[in-house]
């Protein structure tokens, strides 16, 4: 099939044959990362932008490289570095940027729907880099892209989320893809991090982090997310720490080939110990190399480019 949309503002406006699409044309794109010389001229003459609100290490880096490492020229933009901070509004911060005639606006601000406005009043393509607590496209197709790598399946997998799921971006774009395969997703936190009706959208709810990971295929750990108030939903850090950390015992009472996911950034000691981060079930860095691919696929169709 060949890729018709303009931006890609969420995983609920994808199907899953374009999320099949994304997974194998990254797949194609993955060698590119491993060759001596990491380039090819695919976007040559074609221009990027990174709009960052937010802070970000891996999903900023990552789409620089991507970018990159297709030939495309990138230019970098922080809310700290921008007119932002002498009162310039996003919309005509967009309209400022489309004069310059970029190929693609990536964006990460935190209000909610800041990307679906931005794509309304710009012709270039316009990618949801993360929206407040909203969408996290690009993770959860990255996410399904490692699942996929380590278990050659998306279908009949038992995926376990833990953690500030209320919060997390990253859980609804996962759980938004997960929908489109015949596997069983659960979601395990205290309860004042599960969101409300959660189950409506076909999930199970698990309170209990060892029943919760029990012949667990994929176990993903979520951080706390602090700066939406997600410390106040829980008495102290310690006892979330001893009641939802993820530790060695726990990781047991999955399957053998259980794989151990993180988004990032990790709190090491909090969400997970530093022996699971770092053991052999671990796949986080791993997740991070496929960020690069999956976003080159990204980029690719967006501009053009065909499977």
């Amino acid at each position: 099939m060949n890729w018709t949309k303009k931006d890609l503002l969420g995983i609920t406006e994808l199907s899953k044959d374009e999320i099949t699409l994304i997974l194998d044309t990254a797949e194609s794109f993955k060698d590119i990362s491993k060759r001596e010389v990491k380039k090819v001229p695919t976007l040559r003459g074609k221009t990027v932008i990174t709009l960052f609100y937010e802070p970000s290490t891996r999903t900023r880096v990552s789409f620089e490289i991507a970018a990159k490492r297709l030939s495309a020229d990138t230019i970098n933009v922080s809310s700290s570095t921008s007119s932002y901070v002498k009162g310039e509004t996003l919309k005509d911060t967009a309209k400022n940027l489309e004069s310059m005639q970029p190929d693609v606006i990536v964006i990460r601000h935190n209000m909610p729907g800041a990307p679906h406005m931005l794509s309304k009043i710009v012709n270039s393509s316009v990618i949801n880099a993360g929206d407040g607590a909203h969408e996290h496209p690009t993770q959860a197709l990255l996410d399904l892209f490692t699942m996929r790598e380590k278990k050659g399946r998306l279908d009949g997998l038992k995926f376990v989320i833990i953690g500030d799921i209320a919060h997390s971006r990253v859980a609804r774009s996962n759980i938004f893809a997960l929908k489109h395969f015949d596997s069983e997703i659960v979601c395990c936190g205290p309860p004042t991090m599960i969101p409300p009706f959660i189950e409506d959208l076909g999930v199970k709810v698990e309170y209990d982090i060892n029943r919760a990971v029990k012949n667990a295929d994929v176990i993903m750990m979520l951080r706390i997310q602090k700066e939406r108030g997600g410390v106040s939903y829980i008495p102290s850090i310690n006892e979330y720490s001893t009641i939802y950390g993820l530790k060695q015992d726990q990781v047991k009472k999955a399957k053998k080939d259980v794989i151990i996911m993180h988004p990032g950034p990790m709190n090491r000691g909090v969400e997970i110990t530093g022996e699971v981060a770092d053991g052999p079930y671990s796949v986080i860095l791993d997740q991070v190399e496929n960020g690069v691919a999956v976003r080159m696929a990204v980029l690719f169709l967006l501009t053009g480019g065909e499977a």
